[in-house]
């Protein structure tokens, strides 16, 4: 495909998909469109009806004429006010509908999307998209569509109408019409990039906002609210500049639309005048020419408008679609297995693995974890830690190498029914902005009150949430910040332990809490481990110490491997850290020990 196909091409195919959005609503879609062409062809004959009145009326001085042609006018603002609600009425339930729809497709699309997808977008953008962008389509749609087709509906009218009336005068009135219409077109194709590149800045504005929201605490702590109101203030000023150079591009096309309906006017007093001096033509015959350009006016004015709108919402649309098109990296087969019952038998065979940029970040990891063992993962920041236990509930697919679950390719299983078996407690544990027991039931959410205050015991948060004004039923903070980081981590393991999965990956879940607390989780995280397979990544030897297997990871590749007095012996990598973190430590409880003997 050459360039200027794909500058093309891309446009029809979006209107043309999203035309698509209302072939299901059959009914709504025949009542609004028939409204239109009613209201259009009542519209159209209002001419018709003066002129009869002028003619066979006013010149005719038959009162009689004109009393019929009131009520014939009257009756038809009548029967246009009904088809007018409906066009209206349908056409913006079709709207809200399409933009019910796309919302929901949008927002499957992410929550369908991998880890990969999620590392390399911003939250602001995906908030822009499925916010601005999916209003500005929705106007659009159902109410704008409707309008543009009556406009459209109403110039070819006037046109015919305008022929049959008066041919020769009507092909010199509606000289300026094809210039109007090639710079309506002209318009439409020029404001839409333009319209695209303001939707992709109201993006980065979102994400800048967002990301100030998120981190206000850092931002205050560190005292920099002029810098965040300054890049603030750049992404802003860059929206207004865009949004300006589309107001001054319809500024600048604005007179003419109105210029060449004035001309049609002129054309038809200069030319027609003498035909009505000369008796070739009635006054009545002159006014209804007249009253169809007039009719015009509003029409073409508002056609500018809908050109508009419509390229705005193709620009939204196309970056709408291109979420909801981007290809899932993690494919369920047609034919994947349900795993009912995990054992965790988990095994690593040659595994290695590179994001999409290609730099490897595994290489040529192997390992075997039998059920009911305790598997810690130590190394340096970036040696791949986390990447080998994001691994196992597929969150990404392996680049080389297989992993295995009770035997089975975990590729060829069912993605739901595996991730059920894998329960995760991380360094910052995400709540949600629900009550203390909706975040514990999250992962089970048709548990039963006792089993949520169980697990709640276990996980040794029972205690401070009873101290809670509303105990149970107390609602969280936007991510929990209402709860200490200590009481959100026994939080989340007491949502792990109501899942009951038969494989644990703990991150790293106890490094930034006091010693008290942390003495809490690990007798949580005790209760937690029991019967199961555990991942258990840590920075502190401490918690790694009663692991069956520590591996010791180093630039993506296990260095070392065995049980902690196996690796101490060794004189590796896992020495040195052991040198620096509790060897001193040791030595001084063996000394107090001693001491107390003594």
């Amino acid at each position: 495909m050459t360039q200027e196909e794909a500058q093309t091409r891309p446009k029809v195919d979006v209107y043309r998909r999203l035309f698509s959005y209302l072939r299901p609503y059959p009914t709504q879609l025949v009542l609004a469109y028939s409204a239109v062409l009613i209201t259009t062809g009542l519209n159209l004959l209002v001419p018709q009806i003066i002129k009869l009145a002028i003619d066979n009326g006013l010149a005719a001085g038959n009162a009689l004429a004109l009393f019929i042609a009131a009520a014939v006018i009257l009756g038809i603002a009548l029967i246009r006010g009904i088809t007018s609600f409906g066009q209206r009425y349908y056409g913006e339930w079709l709207s809200h509908r399409v933009g019910f729809d796309l919302r929901n497709e949008f927002y499957n699309s992410v929550q369908n999307q991998p880890f990969a997808f999620h590392d390399r977008s911003h939250t602001g953008d995906m908030m822009s998209r499925a916010t601005s962008d999916i209003s500005e389509t929705e106007r659009f749609i159902g109410i704008g569509l409707a309008d543009l087709l009556a406009t459209i509906i109403l110039l070819v009218g006037v046109t015919i109408a305008m022929l049959y009336e008066a041919p020769r005068l009507a092909f010199i009135a509606l000289i300026p019409m094809p210039l109007l219409i090639f710079a309506t077109v002209r318009f439409g194709g020029k404001v839409r990039p333009m319209f695209k590149r303001i939707q992709e800045q109201m993006s980065v504005l979102s994400a800048t906002m967002q990301e100030s929201m998120t981190g206000i605490r850092v931002i205050k702590a560190f005292g920099r609210e002029p810098y965040e109101l300054k890049k603030f203030d750049v992404d802003n000023d860059e929206w207004y500049i865009r949004r300006v150079n589309v107001i001054r591009t319809w500024a600048n096309n604005w007179p003419l639309f109105q210029f060449l309906v004035a001309l049609s006017i002129f054309l038809l007093l200069w030319f027609g005048s003498p035909l009505v001096l000369d008796d070739i033509m009635t006054v009545g015959t002159l006014f209804a020419m007249i009253s169809y350009v007039l009719m015009l006016n509003g029409p073409v004015q508002r056609l500018g408008f809908l050109v508009n709108l419509a390229a705005t919402a193709g620009a939204s649309a196309s970056r709408v679609f291109e979420i909801i098109d981007t290809p899932g990296e993690i494919v369920e087969k047609v034919n994947a297995v349900q795993l009912e019952y995990a054992k965790g038998d988990v095994r690593f065979e040659q595994v290695s693995f590179a994001y999409q940029n290609g730099i490897p970040i595994l290489q040529d990891i192997s390992f075997h974890a039998r059920p009911g063992q305790k598997i810690a993962l130590i190394g340096p920041t970036g040696s791949g830690k986390s990447t080998v236990t994001n691994l196992i509930p597929r969150f990404y697919d392996v680049s080389n190498g297989r992993i295995t679950i009770d035997n089975h390719d975990i590729r060829n299983l069912q993605i739901y029914s595996l991730r059920k078996h894998i329960g995760g407690v991380l360094q910052d544990p995400f709540l949600f902005s629900q009550s203390i027991a909706d975040n514990i039931a999250y992962g089970k959410p048709e548990a039963e009150m006792d089993e949520i205050i169980a697990a709640a015991k276990a996980a040794r948060a029972h205690d401070f949430i009873l101290n809670l004004e509303e105990g149970y039923d107390t609602r969280v903070g936007e991510r929990g910040v209402t709860l200490s980081g200590g009481q959100k981590q026994r939080v989340a393991i007491a949502r792990a332990l109501l899942t009951d999965p038969r494989i644990l990956i703990l991150d790293d879940s106890t490094s930034s809490v006091d010693t008290e607390t942390e003495h809490l989780i690990q007798e949580a995280l005790e209760i937690l481990m029991q019967g199961r397979t555990t991942f258990i990544i840590a920075q502190r030897l401490l918690t790694l110490k009663s692991a069956d297997k520590i591996l010791v990871l180093d630039n993506g590749r296990i260095v070392e491997r065995g049980s902690h007095t196996e690796l101490l012996d060794q004189g590796g990598l896992y020495r040195q850290i052991y040198d620096l973190q509790l060897k001193d430590q040791e030595a001084f409880m063996d000394l107090q020990r001693n001491m107390v003997i003594a």
